[in-house]
């Protein structure tokens, strides 16, 4: 079976990107995904069931805007509590990834790579066939695993809207 394409959702700078994998919708369930941790142990993304998931997806940590994406979600961790677990994922290997964490400070974003093969970017339809990176992203997901909010930033190198991300997380609280 072919691979699900979406073209036009989103560029980095005049490049417009081809997203490989299904969409996620909104009243889906998430579809699950072994992604790495920084010590380099295998992590099931159903494993954070039973809490508020935010999952931020950047290109590069590498990059000014995606470590400033990643700043910004580990600072409204705190605001959040405990029952809302933030997870940034990136293709960065984990070791610079973790190499990243301790140098800005990262201590409240679970941070994880999607390198061995993309299983987490093919799933949701943010791998970019053109940079093999995942597209820049957020989404909010519900305690039983249900997609409850979703965006992806039309330009790459442009920060998300996190107002409606931070929304949506908080409603699931209430």
């Amino acid at each position: 079976m072919p691979d699900i394409e979406t073209k036009g959702v989103t560029r980095a700078g005049d490049l417009a990107l081809t997203l490989i994998g299904p969409q996620l919708k909104i009243g889906q369930k998430l579809p699950d995904a072994t992604v790495v941790g920084q010590d380099m142990k295998e992590v099931k993304i159903s494993s954070f069931r039973g809490k508020v998931l935010i999952i931020s997806t950047v290109p590069s940590l590498e990059t000014s805007v995606c470590s400033a994406q990643t700043r910004r979600f580990n600072q409204e961790a705190a605001a959040l509590g405990d029952s809302v677990i933030i997870l940034t994922i990136s293709n960065d290997l984990p070791l610079a990834q973790k190499r990243f964490c301790g140098a800005e400070g990262i201590d409240r974003v679970i941070v994880l790579s999607d390198y061995r093969g993309q299983p987490f970017g093919r799933a949701t339809g943010l791998f970019a066939r053109e940079t093999y990176l995942l597209a820049r992203s957020a989404a909010v997901v519900d305690q039983k695993g249900i997609v409850r909010y979703t965006q992806i930033v039309p330009i790459q190198g442009q920060e998300p809207d996190y107002a409606p991300v931070l929304e949506a997380a908080r409603k699931l609280l209430k």
